[in-house]
């Protein structure tokens, strides 16, 4: 069934101003109008963001709405595709982020606007650890794109994770992924967007 509604998830300290949701926002106009498109700045509480996005999906249909996740937004898609049973496409995806950002806590700065700073509280952790899911209920509903040349996070254990899942193991690349025009043939195609 065609995806009729599109949810893009940035990362750590990233926005919607990131290269990638820019790129997946204007695809989704120009090739796409149809497609209800969403792509919200999520507050650096996980709990807050959960909730932003449960009242923002409220009335969309799990059946033909997808998401897309990038690094901590690909933990948050994985939680959201376990719960409502869409699909999900995952760009190097944090696999334990409440172990990663454990190391963060204290003040930040947004990566597309250095200016703007938050604060990762310790209690952050605990939120994180709270959203973990187990393994894949639906492996076929999911598509990770992983680097292993991802200076961020560990390959191996994406891979581990997406088990039984469509994977594109790249033998290369960044936790950005910079070649990700490359790869929208293959996302186009696994979201079927309508």
């Amino acid at each position: 069934m065609p995806s009729t509604h599109l949810l893009y998830l940035h990362g750590f300290r990233s926005s919607p101003q990131s290269a990638k949701a820019k790129k997946m926002a204007s695809l989704v106009a120009a090739g796409h109008p149809a497609v209800t498109w969403w792509c919200p700045q999520l507050p650096p509480s996980p709990q807050a963001a959960m909730a932003l996005l449960e009242t923002g999906l409220a009335g969309w249909p799990a059946d033909t709405m997808a998401v897309i996740g990038s690094s901590l937004g690909g933990f948050y898609a994985t939680t959201l595709a376990q719960r409502l049973g869409c699909k999900a496409v995952l760009l190097n995806p944090a696999v334990d982020p409440a172990r990663d950002l454990a190391r963060h806590i204290g003040e930040q700065t947004a990566w597309h606007q250095p200016e703007a700073r938050f604060f990762f509280e310790a209690r952050f952790v605990d939120e994180l650890r709270a959203l973990q899911t187990g393994a894949l209920k639906r492996p076929q509903n999911y598509f990770a794109i992983i680097a292993k040349g991802d200076e961020v996070l560990d390959w191996r254990e994406m891979a581990a994770r997406y088990a039984g899942a469509a994977v594109c193991l790249l033998e290369g690349g960044d936790h950005a992924l910079s070649d990700f025009d490359a790869h929208l043939p293959r996302i186009l195609d696994f979201l079927d967007l309508a």
